[in-house]
């Protein structure tokens, strides 16, 4: 698949106007070849989102146009709606790549434009954000189809944020203890605070928007976007007891573990390094030895579908912390508020080493395995590319 062509300095305020108005999205663009067939690609990002908001699953769908899967679409402009069907499918030819159409696209659209599609009230909504001043539109004193429906998505995303961010300003200068002297003592007592169960790492935490804390004064400059098993069934070991086995290490008690950070490059002190196959949609964990060894595999895809999912809006809470008669105690102090990732970036970021993977396998603790993807603090504007900082 050919890769999107970079965004011009237009179409960068029109994605960040709709990141900002709480609209979750994901673009395409229209080649030539593929406005003349009428015949999109959907890309791994494409692909995320669809299964992300129900829209639909390529990897349940069998090959062929009898098993087209069709869904009510709509074509936004200036000043008008067009109703039409988006279709899916996945051809017999070309290993039945994910394909997709929006009928009667192509009179809205030239060639190289790029358009972003959104899933809203059981419709796929697209915009040309190439030509359409989506700013414009949104402020205009003209009531248009695309005002009143970004102003919808716009109300519900912000009545939450805004209902959270109420309750920690009401706790403002507040110390309060941790419920375990712990790295995730802070968290759990955030959990508690808000009347949320303790959270299984895979939907966000409070009525969609995800939770992160971390103390004011840490030594660690990163911080954590999710944890993700690799895909054991196309990896060449197949858990995380074989990784120790061959590339482990002995602690003081004699007992073998393995607990490290992977980078794209240099490879680590145990010779493991991760390496971004874009020809195979992977990410892989290898070892440098005599010669590269495969270890294991994440699919990107699945990877992209974790980031999106996680953080499609985000509280990043910074706390101040103190220790007194071994026990912690915080207050909150600042709340940077992130929405829309741009998955884009994820693998370049992967690829100059500001995302990472820690490895925290068969550890002393009696932890569970942990594969924990991280961000460097430099990192974070360019993965979220629109931030807003709330000191309590």
């Amino acid at each position: 698949m050919v890769n999107m062509r970079p965004f011009t300095a237009f179409e960068q305020e029109n994605l960040k106007f709709l990141v900002n108005h709480n609209v979750k999205f994901t673009q395409v663009e229209i080649t030539p070849t593929g406005l003349g067939k009428g015949i999109l690609d959907s890309t791994a990002p494409m692909r995320a989102y669809f299964i992300e908001e129900g829209v639909h699953n390529y990897e349940e769908q069998l090959q062929g146009q009898e098993h087209k899967v069709m869904r009510d679409a709509v074509i936004l402009t200036e000043t008008s709606q067009h109703l039409t069907q988006a279709s899916f499918y996945r051809p017999t030819t070309k290993k039945g790549d994910p394909r997709m159409w929006i009928y009667k696209l192509g009179s809205f659209t030239e060639g190289n434009d790029i358009h972003v599609l959104f899933y809203f009230e059981r419709k796929l909504y697209s915009i040309n954000i190439t030509h359409i001043n989506i700013a414009a539109c949104y402020n205009s004193p003209i009531i248009t189809p695309i005002k009143e429906v970004l102003m919808e998505i716009n109300h519900r995303g912000n009545s939450v944020s805004e209902e959270l961010l109420g309750k920690f300003r009401s706790v403002s200068g507040q110390w309060f203890e941790s419920e375990v002297l712990a790295d995730t003592g802070i968290g759990r007592s955030i959990e508690s605070f808000l009347g949320i169960s303790m959270n299984s790492d895979k939907t966000p935490d409070y009525k969609g928007i995800e939770l992160k804390s971390h103390r004011e004064k840490r030594s660690s400059k990163k911080n954590v976007l999710f944890t993700q098993t690799p895909d054991w069934d196309i990896s060449v070991l197949k858990s995380g007891r074989e990784i120790v086995a061959k590339y482990g290490y002995l602690t003081d008690d004699g007992k073998k573990t393995y607990q490290n950070t992977a980078q794209c490059d240099p490879p680590n002190s145990q010779g493991l390094f991760l390496n971004v196959n874009q020809l195979k949609e992977l990410l892989e964990l290898q070892a440098q030895k005599s010669r590269v060894e495969d270890v294991a595999a994440w699919r990107l895809m699945k990877l992209h579908q974790r980031l999106t999912t996680k953080h499609h809006e985000t509280f990043w809470i910074e706390v101040e912390n103190a220790i007194h008669d071994n026990k912690e105690y915080f207050c909150y102090k600042q709340i940077e508020h992130t929405r829309n990732p741009n998955v884009g970036q994820f693998d370049v970021l992967l690829e100059q080493n500001l995302i990472t993977v820690d490895l925290l396998l068969c550890r002393p603790s009696g932890h569970g395995d942990t594969y924990s993807f991280k961000i460097k603090k430099k990192g974070m504007p360019l993965l979220f590319p629109e931030s807003i900082i709330y000191n309590i």
